[in-house]
């Protein structure tokens, strides 16, 4: 065979043949943020764990990329592949940058905007989609991740029986992205009634949000604790549509959604980086990406990438169609962030020791996608969702 022109990771299935010329030139907008504004200093921001969530934001929001899937109250009404494609592209940047777009939209935001009444919407929305405010949203606590069944946060009437009676908030959340720099949280916890949710503006007296420190992972993402403490709230502080678990879990299955596409940009970020090393670094008088072993790893981390971005695709259509159900978000978180994962940790192998410092994304990526396979549900979670699907069974209990 005659050396060619390389292609480009994703080019071995022309994937974009797939997406449509709007959702094109969004992710094309996307990715030019990214390389021209984000990547020049992430990796500064990911070293000092110190990120200008608030100045993101605020940029996030003149582009139309909060809430972008959401209709009305200053969203852009996007289809969803094109929200997810712009996951993607966020995540090619850092995890933590796509963490903020999806906590915003995907839990804050489209937890108001489905389950709150029309106050709430008009109240929070608009400021959550330009980012004059950051939302965030609370259901894990510290002895309750995977099982948010058993959380312990309560909610209870001031004056029971009386519905116009202000709502008393005690507990802790844990583990909440944007907690500490957020105007307004969501909140969720257990009342008489079942598991509800609620609106709960952070300056609200007994609301506190210390910030978690000595992280490995996501250092460029704000991560907190929520403590309420007494926090006193009206009657129509409750999201009124959300009932029991159903409520926050249709929040996880947006975010969740998000992160298919975005483990895959951040996957392709280690490949293009790798690819370009390889062919710069000389051993043995020759590139590196001569050799048998490093083609046969590079094929397997490629294919595995475009069987990645194709399934987000598929996906972002049956979203689109409003045909995507539950299992199916399952397969593709499962299968997305656990391929990325194995991607990034084969690159830094082929950098060697280089693939180790913050020079090149590979760790960093790796470190974050630690994170990423864990939050959402973790891939056990996403397994037994699935095996449920097969077998008729839960596995859960």
């Amino acid at each position: 065979m005659t050396d060619s022109r390389p292609l480009a990771p994703l080019a071995l299935l022309d994937l974009d043949s797939l997406v449509g010329e709007e959702e094109r030139a969004i992710r094309d907008t996307v990715r030019t943020l990214v390389d021209e504004r984000l990547r020049p200093e992430i990796a500064g921001w990911y070293e000092r764990g110190d990120t200008p969530v608030r100045e993101l934001t605020r940029e996030f929001g003149k582009l139309g990329l909060l809430g972008m899937h959401l209709t009305g109250y200053g969203c852009a009404g996007t289809s969803a592949t094109a929200y997810g494609l712009a996951c993607l592209e966020l995540e090619a940047g850092d995890s933590g940058l796509r963490s903020v777009v999806s906590v915003q939209g995907s839990l804050a935001m489209f937890a108001i905007w489905k389950h709150g009444s029309d106050e709430q919407k008009d109240r929070w929305l608009p400021g959550l989609a330009s980012g004059e405010l950051i939302g965030c949203f609370g259901l894990t606590e510290p002895d309750f991740g995977s099982d948010p069944g058993g959380m312990r946060t309560r909610a209870r009437r001031d004056a029971p029986g009386d519905e116009q009676s202000d709502w008393v908030l005690d507990g802790t959340k844990m583990w909440i992205t944007n907690g500490s720099v957020a105007d307004v949280a969501v909140v969720w916890a257990r009342t008489d009634e079942g598991i509800r949710g609620f609106v709960v503006p952070t300056d609200t007296p007994g609301f506190s949000a210390p910030e978690i420190t000595q992280k490995l992972s996501l250092r460029a993402s704000v991560t907190s604790e929520l403590v309420l403490d007494g926090v006193r709230l009206p009657a129509d502080a409750m999201l009124p549509a959300a009932r029991g678990l159903a409520g926050p879990l249709s929040c996880l299955s947006e975010a969740r959604f998000g992160i298919v596409f975005g483990a895959m940009g951040a996957a392709r970020d280690c490949v293009e980086a790798t690819l370009a090393y390889t062919r710069e670094r000389q051993v043995f008088g020759r590139p590196l990406s001569g050799y048998q072993l490093t083609q046969a790893k590079l094929a397997d981390m490629a294919v595995e990438l475009n069987k990645g971005v194709l399934l987000a695709l598929h996906l972002g259509r049956l979203k689109d169609g409003g045909r995507l159900p539950a299992e199916a978000i399952s397969v593709g978180k499962l299968n997305n962030t656990r391929e990325a994962l194995k991607i990034a940790r084969e690159c830094r192998t082929l950098l060697g020791a280089n693939g180790i410092t913050l020079d090149y994304p590979l760790l960093r990526h790796a470190n974050n996608l630690e994170s990423v396979l864990t939050y959402e549900g973790t891939a056990e979670v996403h397994q037994l969702v699935i095996g449920q699907a097969l077998t008729g069974e839960s596995a859960f209990r």
